[in-house]
């Protein structure tokens, strides 16, 4: 599993595609589970706070997600409900380095989906974690913070 970042053109095409719905019919409890794992390994290795599946290098709708010592992994998402006027907040991309911005999301959202297992879920969220759940979705929608961003800020490449 290698990070897909927009420095690679090859790599952003996976990026702003909107990716198709993960079929579990096509893969075994015990595959999803691996799969599951690695993204959360992952999204830790490179200090996220959420990954989706076209950042990992797939093309099937989902994503994982960690705040607040809880974790999410979510299939098939979808943004069902909005409560309120959107609000900026600074956000970043593992997939856009070296960059922030502010954007403006909602604070309270209902997103709808699957789990892992393929039961349907409904998630009601608000601050961070509607944050989140608002920008992995839009990666698997072909969507990055940038092409929606109020304000966009260059940052130091991190030293190593």
């Amino acid at each position: 599993m290698i990070l897909h970042t927009i420095a690679e053109k090859s790599q952003e095409a996976l990026l702003r595609t909107k990716l198709r719905p993960f079929d579990f019919k096509s893969h075994t409890p015990a595959q999803i589970k691996k799969l599951v794992a690695g993204m959360r390994k992952k999204m830790h290795e490179w200090s996220g706070v959420g990954l989706a599946a076209n950042q990992a290098g797939f093309d099937t709708q989902f994503f994982v997600a960690e705040t607040e010592g809880k974790f999410y992994a979510i299939f098939n998402p979808r943004i069902t409900k909005t409560f309120g006027e959107p609000v900026e907040m600074e956000e970043a991309c593992l997939s856009v380095p070296n960059q922030y911005g502010r954007t403006k999301r909602y604070e309270k959202i209902t997103l709808e989906g699957q789990d892992s297992t393929g039961k349907k879920i409904k998630i009601k969220a608000w601050g961070l974690l509607a944050h989140i759940f608002q920008h992995e979705t839009d990666h698997l929608n072909g969507l990055l913070y940038i092409d929606h961003a109020v304000k966009t800020i260059k940052a130091s490449p991190a030293k190593e």
